[in-house]
């Protein structure tokens, strides 16, 4: 990951508080929703930092707010590193998508006529006293199973925290060997469980029918043409020593910081880590933004460049796959029912540090949330995001500026 440098205007500095020279694509709306909201929490020491932005249509608040580093006494910024974790998936989700789009695959088909050990598969149906009683699969499981959690496969590989995590079990194409070797929770589409491994079978597809590792894959289809330079999956020491970090938090007393979780243990960058389409990205704030934008404007990246049809958006990834297109996933991301097709209807995910960003297509609106929090109450920090998105969406403004913006920076 290489440090990336960008000039910003001071009116934006001012209101972002940041340690740098920054700026978000957009016009600066003058609202300050989110610093004002997540005030009585940095006040009171409940909340290290959090970077909020809120984009409607060309207006943009941008609001980094405390510290990636309490101990260090440093501020947080856009293009500080975090591990996303969970968002993840909707990355593994784009590159399937991509395959369907290139006509080299369809999300129905079986997983076995790309990895054949997923031709038998064994659902367990019971267990008493260690016993497990299990029965042969009657329905394959497909890659639009995999990609909406609804295959019957578990959250996680056994034992995956002793293997040190998400990024440290083994490489995709061996974890999904031995998922296929896991027994089932239940038949295949017939119900939903929140599944990592699911997510990463999509991502071994990927890397059969390419012939590349699906990392690769990632960079020339998404990272590169979207000039994400700061996403990956091995980040340098130095990005490691100015990362936003890791802490518990409480609501009676200050945050602790966290050097190590069981799902996701150091080292975080060597040849023990191997790439994880679950939860295994580390990117920052501004990189996100370019990935989410894209969705939002339906395959275009904010630098112009296309790296989807539109119809694929619209169809694969902003509404749900799941059987009668009930609310749930699309590939790998929250999505509306499919008949919700309006101007309600957003789509998107969050990671398990409460990291979160949901795009709106028909309203060109976008709200993201960078912190990397454990501990009870820490999603509460979700509900003060939303809140604030909703004062600023409702917010009147001038928009003469905005009608005139052409959404590239001068």
């Amino acid at each position: 990951m290489k440090r990336t440098g960008l000039i910003c205007a001071a009116s934006v500095i001012a209101l972002c508080g940041c340690r740098s020279a920054e700026r978000v694509q957009g016009v600066p709306s003058g609202t300050s929703f989110a610093e004002e909201a997540f005030a009585p929490a940095l006040a009171k020491g409940e909340l290290p930092g959090a970077i909020s932005v809120f984009y409607d249509n060309g207006r943009v608040e941008t609001a980094c707010i405390g510290y990636s580093d309490l101990e260090a006494g440093r501020k947080i910024g856009l293009d500080d590193i975090f591990m996303q974790c969970s968002q993840t998936k909707g990355f593994c989700g784009v590159t399937v998508a991509m395959l369907v789009e290139d006509g080299r695959i369809s999300l129905d088909d079986p997983v076995s006529k790309y990895l054949p050990e997923f031709e038998k598969l064994w659902v367990q149906t019971s267990e008493t006293n260690g016993v497990r009683v299990l029965r042969e699969a009657k329905n394959p499981l497909t890659i639009r199973m995999c990609l909406n959690h609804t295959g019957g496969l578990p959250f996680e590989l056994p034992n995956y925290t002793a293997m040190g995590g998400w990024s440290r079990r083994m490489p995709l194409r061996s974890a999904a060997v031995m998922a296929a070797a896991t027994p089932l929770l239940f038949e295949p589409g017939t119900d939903s469980k929140y599944s990592n491994i699911g997510i990463d079978i999509g991502a071994a597809v990927v890397e059969v029918v390419s012939g590349m590792r699906w990392e690769d894959f990632l960079q020339r289809r998404l990272f590169d043409p979207l000039e994400m330079t700061r996403s990956g999956f091995w980040p340098s020491e130095r990005d490691l020593a100015e990362r936003i970090r890791l802490y518990r938090v409480y609501r009676d007393r200050p945050p602790e910081a966290v050097d190590d979780d069981p799902s996701m243990s150091r080292p975080f960058s060597d040849d023990r880590v191997f790439p994880s389409a679950g939860a295994g990205l580390w990117t920052t704030a501004r990189d996100q933004l370019r990935f989410y934008k894209m969705l939002m404007n339906l395959g275009v990246g904010e630098n112009g460049v296309r790296v989807m049809k539109e119809e694929t958006v619209k169809t694969l990834l902003a509404r749900s796959s799941r059987p009668d297109g009930e609310y749930g996933y699309s590939l790998g991301l929250v999505a509306p029912e499919a008949a919700k097709d309006d101007d309600d209807a957003w789509f998107g995910h969050g990671g398990a540090w409460v990291s979160k960003c949901m795009v709106n297509y028909h309203r060109k609106q976008l709200k993201l949330l960078v912190v990397q929090l454990i501990g009870g109450g820490c999603y509460r920090f979700r509900d003060v995001s939303d809140r604030a998105a909703d004062k600023f969406f409702r917010s009147k403004v001038d928009n003469s500026a905005v009608n005139s913006y052409t959404g590239r920076l001068e």
